[in-house]
């Protein structure tokens, strides 16, 4: 017998009687389907690009998903109501570039060499941090694109069985990398056609859900520029191969124009930065599908708050290069190429808190962006970047019960995303880390019926 056992880790919602009934249920070996009525919320529809009023959804907490989704206050013959009390309802976020195991506030106290040079442990210990403050945040799905020694593949299972509080995670592993390249302190470096080959397998043997590919250079490694080839065509072709082979995406660390074009032409499936766009650019991306993931609060942050503490070297690269990347992200908004948010959680003044909903306003302020469709770019447009679209990114029966309840609604004003939020996860109300006596209770009644 499976039992789901997140729910006990995180609910908040006061269901002390229904709690019972399941957990009866459960010992009796009964069918413990427990459906909650969702009712009185604006919801997100993005087709219609608004948040519609007086609507209702059913979830069903032991699948997570949701059933049912109307006008109106919904059908009485469900185990719970909530009352939403009109607050806006829309996906939870979902971030296509994180790497929880980086730390936002430290990896530059002590130089660029001394970030990568922490244990297995504490880079564990922080990815747990990070997930916490992540969910918290309403952030309930990610991407990771690059984590040291593999790390996120065990947080991925960690977070799956309930052991952590956290968002769902698709993992990368450690991103490739040429010998002394960009991340190459904690990445898997290869040279050459057969190694990246070789490395591939090797990583989809392990389980990663999506393979990483530092083609250029970077901002936040001395001696060299975003504009430096650091895979070749032939390299990058040999890993997309191999990925799609086995349904696993690519996504592509990409800064320069050339860099740009050689990705998108071997048919990556996402470009992170884009920092230099053209023309002939975008016709490479709409020829092969290929969705920009544009990190744009990852420059904004060293450009504002780096002065004094991120080396010259990283910041003069930001001043060099900000205005033409947000220019290229506002060039391919309007060309209608898919953008889906990303963060590069991680990097220097930007973590797993507010950041993801301020990279959202970004696209809003600085890309000339709808405040809706830079909704879509956090939900709908990252399940479809990641492959899960059939079970996320919108509220909609079939799809998980993931999402964030906000009293003010987004599409008048986009920074509401970053305010106080109710935080679902498969139907759960998520906002708080530790476990009531009765959460206890019941997974521990849980955890010896199913004989663990």
């Amino acid at each position: 017998m499976v039992v789901d056992m997140s729910y006990a880790l995180v609910s908040t919602q006061d269901d002390g009687p229904l709690q019972l009934r399941k957990l009866i249920n459960l010992l009796k070996g009964e069918d413990i389907m427990t459906k909650i009525n969702y009712t009185n919320a604006a919801i997100y529809n993005h087709a219609a690009q608004t948040f519609e009023t007086n609507r209702y959804m059913i979830v069903d907490t032991d699948t997570g998903k949701i059933i049912e989704t109307g006008e109106g206050k919904g059908p009485a013959s469900v185990d719970e109501t909530v009352d939403m009390k009109g607050k806006y309802v829309m996906p939870g976020i979902m971030n296509a570039h994180t790497h929880i195991t980086s730390i936002p506030t430290y990896w530059w106290h002590d130089g660029e060499e001394d970030r990568h040079s922490d244990s297995r442990e504490f880079n564990t210990m922080y990815a747990i941090r990070n997930m916490q403050d992540a969910i918290n945040n309403g952030i309930t799905y990610i991407r990771n694109v690059g984590a040291a020694y593999d790390i996120d593949m065990e947080i991925q299972k960690m977070q799956e069985k309930g052991m952590i509080a956290g968002p769902k995670v698709m993992t990368s592993g450690r991103a490739f990398t040429m010998t002394g390249g960009h991340g190459a302190g904690s990445g898997h470096e290869v040279d050459g056609v057969d190694e990246m080959i070789k490395g591939v397998r090797t990583a989809m043997k392990k389980g990663v859900d999506n393979i990483k590919l530092m083609v250029t250079g970077g901002v936040l490694k001395n001696g060299e520029t975003p504009d430096d080839i650091q895979f070749n065509e032939d390299e990058v072709r040999a890993a997309v191969v191999e990925a799609h082979h086995k349904g696993k995406t690519v996504a592509a660390h990409v800064q320069g124009a050339e860099g740009v074009k050689e990705a998108a032409r071997v048919g990556v499936d996402t470009v992170e930065h884009a920092f230099n766009i053209d023309d002939e650019t975008i016709a490479i991306f709409r020829e092969h599908g290929t969705t920009i993931v544009p990190t744009m609060n990852a420059m904004y942050a060293i450009y504002e708050y780096g002065e004094n503490t991120v080396p010259d070297w990283a910041r003069q690269k930001v001043i060099v290069n900000i205005e033409k990347h947000f220019a290229s992200i506002t060039k391919a908004a309007a060309a209608g190429i898919p953008i889906a948010m990303g963060t590069d959680a991680g990097t220097p003044y930007n973590g797993f808190e507010s950041e993801s909903a301020y990279e959202i306003q970004l696209y809003v302020e600085k890309a000339g962006m709808t405040p809706a469709q830079a909704i879509d770019t956090a939900t709908i447009n990252c399940a479809r970047a990641m492959h899960v679209e059939a079970e996320y990114g919108e509220i909609a029966p079939g799809k998980y019960a993931d999402f964030i309840a906000m009293t003010e609604d987004p599409i008048a004003d986009i920074s509401v995303i970053q305010r106080e939020k109710d935080v679902y996860q498969n139907g759960v109300n998520v906002h708080r880390a530790v476990m009531t006596i009765e959460d206890q209770q019941m997974k521990q009644a849980e955890m010896q019926v199913a004989g663990r």
